[in-house]
């Protein structure tokens, strides 16, 4: 029985911490800049041991007040259409993809821009039952201390954008020589293109797919009402 109870406190203990340290970090995200996300250590980790690849980290945390209004636009209408109308999860979009999976099918875009958000801040790239867990928890966590403009704001600065860029400000300075704040609709569009798989795909050099993702993603933004974040 001593041993169940010293198991027992020990749990009990290490969830307290838990819930201390992620409420805590959530808190402090809110306002500060996000230095280093999981990702972001693992494919270093990745470059330093493949040598066929460059170890390379670029990013440059900017506030929305620095970004191109184009460029959440961008990720919006690409990603997450109904981003500014739920609370974190598409249920619809679940739906969708469960059964799409039930039939054998690869149904994509179940993800939302503050899960997306969750699992590059907070966890790690896995799909075990573990870490679906933590995201859902983190991401009720984040929809109640963050605003959707810290949200998307946070998302645009840590999104991986390429082989060892990070965020918007990254993205823009590597592919077009200019600061985020000078996106057009075209360059943020086609940016937003790649981010289903930025490693495979690069914006100055894309496949017929890319731009015809490009293309239907500037339809789509121009079908959605304004964000209002950027500038």
């Amino acid at each position: 029985m001593k041993v169940f109870r010293k198991i027992w406190r020990f749990l009990w203990k290490l969830c307290i911490w838990f819930l201390i340290l992620s409420i805590g970090f959530t808190v402090l995200y809110r306002f500060v800049p996000v230095p280093v996300t999981p990702l972001m250590v693992i494919r270093l980790f990745e470059q330093t041991f493949d040598s066929e690849k460059k170890v390379k980290l670029s990013k440059d945390w900017v506030p929305m007040t620095q970004i191109s209004k184009n460029a959440p636009q961008a990720v919006v209408a690409a990603e997450d259409q109904k981003f500014l109308d739920h609370h974190g999860f598409d249920f619809e979009a679940m739906k969708k993809a469960w059964e799409g999976n039930q039939k054998g099918k690869n149904i994509k875009g179940a993800s939302t821009i503050t899960q997306q958000t969750v699992k590059n801040v907070f966890l790690w790239p896995d799909r075990s039952y573990l870490r679906k867990g933590l995201e859902a928890y983190f991401t009720v966590l984040v929809e109640l201390i963050w605003p959707k403009e810290r949200i998307l704001e946070v998302y645009l600065n840590v999104i991986e954008m390429g082989n060892g860029i990070y965020g918007i400000e990254a993205a823009a300075q590597t592919y077009y020589k200019k600061p985020a704040a000078n996106l057009n609709r075209n360059e943020a569009a086609m940016i937003a293109a790649v981010l289903p798989n930025p490693i495979r795909w690069n914006p100055k050099k894309p496949t017929p797919y890319i731009i015809g993702r490009q293309a239907w993603i500037l339809k789509q933004m121009n079908n959605l009402a304004p964000i209002g974040f950027g500038i």
